[in-house]
């Protein structure tokens, strides 16, 4: 309550005698929150009293309140692929305590879905991974919710922020589940979902303050005294002034070498950067976040294709800026999205050609066409700047898994990359980050990075065997697990990786072939799909090895798989289900519970993308 509200409004003179508008003052002056509510109630029965002919005794004692109920239980949950959700979520509860809440935070993956039949008020902030699927790490409990196990929950209130990416056609499919779910189970909404995209900060915090609100109101009229946070409970803090995506360190590239040999159909590439004087540290695991920029030949084919200027003016986020430099710095100007076609058709006319398709249409149109080419494709002479801009989304930076350990590369970070090539429209066209890195960035460049922690994808504690299955870049963490044991010492270790050819596609061969003669790495299968007569990948060789596989897992290993969440990983997931199946002599479901235990005692992690 502000000092404002507190003191006598300024016509309290014409009604009030100055004797009493002192006392007025003097008495709100003095007065809690509490103390103030409780007088306001009762002067207004006072004023009912004596206009219905009462004195002013008649309320001189008045009755006790009515007890006031206990203030709520908060549980903040989220599930998060790539550290957003996580940072959304520790943020609110940062500023839940700071308003007198005492909230839980936790991971969807530590927490225990059996204690929602115990919650009160349930905050959840959860990303979607891929064609509207949950975060790995929240799969159990996602598992849990949408199982019959689930228990009615009619006590629960709850509120969902969802985060997304509108160029998937699940667009956040795994909030919409959620949120679906809890309604199901009986609890009951205390804000509609809010769906955000990958320009996700306006709409969270809209929603954040908003839910914080309601419930700090609520608290305020329960218990007014603060109540002291609970073990788990975020505190309180202030913004980490260290580098972040918000504040990205400027990196100095060191190295920069081509893995791939001659006649390789890939270019896969080896880039060292220096993060001397940064105070950026990692542990093996973590991704590097890289704050790209557009090629420049594609925002000039963009501004050609809009008949503009580059030196046209426009704002962003509330800053003078030209539209070159947000196409080229601060807009993402390939991937068009939902949004985009909604705003293009609006503003050329043409919406209801993209009305008339249907989902899968319109995700096929999405997957052919970049911005420019639908541009080209429904022209519009006379754009505004601004309003062509205010239809694009922000330019968001990448992640590449590291593949060093600060052990063995002190004051480095190393990243493996082969860059998107592919034509639309018989054009070239590469990745954002991908093609800068290979093609503009050279040793000496400096570009803007930070670090993404991957708490979900970490080596397990000295001793234990780990089994470690990727292909292509995929293979990045591993070489980062391996210098990190050869420093500090680990156990047996085994490596499966695949790419297309044993003489050009080999990622760091001789590094493996070291490990393998010093006793690091204990074991090592390769597949080149493409050498043979018939495609042999990493699944192929994991069936190959069942029984020594899983005798590994029954000693005590813990599994790995990194890289692409399309096919390699659902193929290895596949193939660890027969093997143990088969092995064990189990049913497919028991075999498919025992990688869920694995997951859920985190022997068995997953980075894919």
């Amino acid at each position: 309550m502000t000092a404002e509200i507190m003191t006598a409004p300024q016509h309290a003179p014409a009604l009030l005698t100055g004797e009493q508008a002192g006392l007025v003052e003097a008495l709100g002056a003095t007065l809690t929150a509490e103390q103030a509510r409780w007088a306001s109630g009762y002067f207004a029965g006072l004023a009912l009293g004596l206009a219905r002919g009462g004195g002013a005794g008649a309320l001189a004692s008045p009755a006790p309140a009515a007890p006031r109920p206990a203030a709520r239980t908060l549980a903040i949950l989220y599930g998060s692929e790539t550290g957003n959700g996580a940072e959304l979520a520790k943020s609110l509860a940062a500023a839940a305590t700071a308003q007198g809440l005492a909230p839980l935070l936790s991971d969807m993956a530590d927490y225990k879905p059996r204690r929602l039949k115990d919650e009160q008020d349930l905050l959840i902030v959860v990303a979607t991974h891929g064609e509207g699927d949950p975060p790995q790490p929240a799969a159990d409990f996602f598992d849990f919710v949408e199982s019959r196990k689930a228990p009615p929950l009619p006590d629960l209130r709850y509120a969902v922020l969802a985060l997304g990416d509108m160029s998937y056609e699940q667009f956040c499919g795994a909030g919409k589940r959620i949120d679906a779910r809890l309604e199901a189970l009986g609890a009951q909404r205390l804000r509609p979902r809010v769906d955000c995209d990958v320009d996700f900060d306006e709409p969270a915090a809209e929603w954040s303050v908003d839910i914080l609100a309601l419930l700090a109101a609520e608290q305020a009229e329960a218990a007014p005294a603060t109540p002291a946070a609970p073990a788990g409970a975020a505190p309180a803090s202030a913004p980490d002034a260290g580098h972040d995506k918000r504040n990205p360190f400027p990196a100095t590239v060191i190295e920069k070498i081509r893995l791939s040999g001659r006649g390789s159909s890939k270019e896969t590439q080896h880039v060292e950067l220096s993060l001397a004087g940064s105070g950026l540290s990692y542990q093996p695991g973590d991704a590097l976040g890289f704050v790209a920029r557009n090629d420049p030949a594609a925002v000039e084919a963009l501004l050609a294709a809009l008949d503009l200027p580059g030196s046209a003016p426009l704002t962003l986020k509330g800053k003078a800026t030209t539209l070159e430099e947000a196409l080229a710095t601060s807009l993402e100007v390939t991937t068009a999205t939902l949004r985009f076609l909604d705003h293009w058709g609006a503003l050329t006319g043409t919406g209801d050609v993209f009305a008339a398709m249907d989902s899968g249409e319109r995700a096929a149109f999405l997957h052919a066409n970049h911005i420019v080419d639908i541009v080209r494709a429904f022209p519009l002479k006379g754009v505004d700047p601004q309003r062509f801009a205010d239809g694009l989304r922000p330019l968001q930076p990448r992640l590449y898994s590291i593949a060093s350990s600060l052990a063995a590369c002190p004051d480095e970070a190393h990243i493996t990359v082969a860059p998107v090539r592919y034509a639309l429209h018989d054009q070239p066209r590469s990745g954002v980050a991908s093609g800068q890195i290979a093609d503009r960035v050279e040793i000496d460049s400096v570009v803007p990075v930070y670090i993404q922690a991957n708490p979900h994808f970490r080596l397990p504690p000295e001793g234990r065997p780990i089994i470690m299955i990727g292909a292509g870049t995929g293979v990045a963490p591993y070489r980062a697990f391996l210098q990190e044991r050869e420093a500090r010492g680990g156990g047996r270790a085994w490596l499966f990786f695949g790419e297309r050819h044993f003489r050009s596609d080999f990622l760091y061969q001789t590094e493996w072939q070291q490990w393998l003669a010093d006793g690091t790495l204990t074991r090592m299968d390769v597949a080149f799909s493409r050498d043979g007569t018939q495609k042999l990948y990493v699944q192929h060789r994991l069936r190959e090895r069942a029984r020594d596989v899983h005798a590994w897992l029954e000693e005590g290993a813990h599994l790995y798989v990194c890289g692409d969440a399309a096919r390699l990983a659902p193929d290895v997931h596949a193939a660890l289900v027969a093997l143990i199946a088969e092995q064990a002599s189990v049913q497919t479901e028991d075999a498919e519970e025992y990688l869920r235990d694995l997951q859920r005692d985190g022997r068995y992690q997953r980075d894919i993308y």
